[in-house]
């Protein structure tokens, strides 16, 4: 039976923590929240510890996760980690992509994690050959994230060539409709419903000639529908960009319509700063993934120029080397104490804003994010007595989430008002442990 009354032994609303507060639930949304509430209301469901908006993961390859460990042996760089990465994309099919994704959703549940991006781009079987249903692939995301009990945007991804000029490499021809046209025809029978909403994404300026981004920009705008790009986030992609067009990839994407308010560009590692004026003036936002820069050794991007030029931040797994949007937010101000030597350049509120509420708004869930009223009724609660969290007094709740909690303290996740996580297990998916395991072994062969 679904609660209809939640009460909270400390939340976080509005950027304070509160003690002792109710929040009554109905039709998926939060109804009421009423604050100085000392004890339990009779049948509320009782949530001790720190509770939080739902967390959003707004950059995610569902497959990267049969990646984790096995690319940590021996040198290289992103590219090299690319081809590993495109052998196990290889492998997929409609049904050992739903067991996967179903599996890494449930594991991001685990984490307090409500909603996820997922930047999809393997749309067709090997060869290019399209499934009997073209969004086969897509689908398979959306049912696995409903089963395990979160929210999906399908950033449905424009994927056309291997480089500037170059056309798919067999690898990517699994990935390619041939043209932004086509790609446009396909994704436009995918349909929102409830749990699931359809975005675009263009891969990056490598992977869609010049002449073909205002087609997927269009697409976007039309539906008024989040649109996402990976930019900059290697120097090759960068200096190959200037060879064959003369400008940067900010630059034209910005010449070609993409950039804008409903935009968010994934990584944004480097940049010039007239890069980072032109993001900011547009106001395109940053999803930065901090866990993902760091394992591929991508570098640091200037997240703190690109707040300040007006650009909101947002956070994202993206290859999954670990599913805790925690870790996310520290490292995003532990990898700028790193880069500055200063401390001190988000506050443990604004790194949970970017890990919440900025975080479903670049996924275009601006109802959710939020404990208040009329917002969707999704939140995660955070132990405060596990071996990490221990000590430090219920008023410094953001700190402690943000800078010593890890996914392993989240003890509840509830979506659309509904409990998914209760006591740190999950109640759709029973053990996620062997669901991945079995997912990853199915692609292994």
């Amino acid at each position: 039976m679904t609660p209809t009354t939640y009460w909270l032994e400390h939340a976080w609303l509005g950027g304070t923590v509160e003690p002792g507060v109710a929040v009554d639930v109905r039709d998926g949304r939060v109804a009421a929240v009423r604050t100085d509430v000392t004890a339990p209301p009779p049948g509320a469901e009782v949530l001790r510890g720190l509770t939080l908006p739902g967390l959003a993961d707004a950059h995610s390859h569902a497959f990267h996760r049969a990646l984790r460990s096995t690319v940590q042996t021996g040198s290289g760089t992103f590219w090299t980690w690319r081809e590993v990465m495109y052998s196990v994309a290889q492998r997929l099919t409609p049904d050992t992509y739903h067991a996967l994704a179903r599996a890494v959703y449930a594991e991001m549940a685990l984490a307090g994690i409500t909603a996820v991006g997922e930047f999809h781009y393997v749309h067709h079987a090997p060869g290019g050959a399209r499934y009997a249903d073209p969004n086969a692939m897509g689908e398979a995301l959306i049912a696995a994230a409903a089963e395990a009990g979160i929210r999906i945007t399908l950033l449905d991804t424009c994927y056309l060539s291997a480089g500037f000029g170059r056309p798919p490499t067999a690898h990517q021809l699994r990935f390619s409709d041939g043209t932004a046209e086509a790609w446009a025809e396909r994704c436009s029978d995918l349909e929102n419903r409830d749990h699931a909403r359809i975005g675009a994404a263009i891969h990056s300026v490598r992977a869609v000639p010049a002449g073909q981004l205002a087609t997927v920009a269009r697409w976007a705008e039309e539906r008024r529908a989040p649109l996402h790009v990976h930019l900059s986030e290697q120097p090759a992609e960068n200096d190959a960009c200037l060879a064959a067009h003369g400008r940067t990839p900010a630059r034209l994407l910005a010449d070609h319509g993409v950039l804008g308010p409903r935009t968010t560009g994934v990584h944004h590692t480097h940049l010039t700063d007239d890069d980072i004026a032109l993001i900011g003036r547009s106001s395109t936002g940053t999803c930065m993934c901090p866990t993902t820069e760091r394992d591929l050794a991508d570098g640091i991007g200037p997240a703190t120029a690109l707040q300040r030029a007006g650009s909101p931040l947002c956070l994202g797994s993206d290859s999954h080397a670990v599913i805790d949007l925690l870790e996310e937010a520290r490292a995003l101000e532990l990898n700028e104490r790193l880069r500055t030597r200063r401390r001190g350049h988000w506050t443990a509120a604004a790194l949970l804003r970017a890990a919440s509420a900025d975080g479903h708004a670049a996924l275009g869930w601006d109802d959710a994010g939020a404990l208040e009223p009329g917002a969707l009724a999704d939140f995660t609660t955070i132990a405060l007595d596990s071996v990490r969290t221990a000590g430090p007094p219920p008023r410094l709740g953001a700190e402690t989430a943000v800078f010593a909690a890890t996914a392993a303290d989240v003890s509840h996740t509830v979506v659309a008002g509904r409990p998914v996580v209760r006591d740190g297990v999950h109640l759709l998916v029973p053990d996620v442990p062997k669901a991945l395991a079995d997912a990853v072994a199915a692609l292994r062969g």
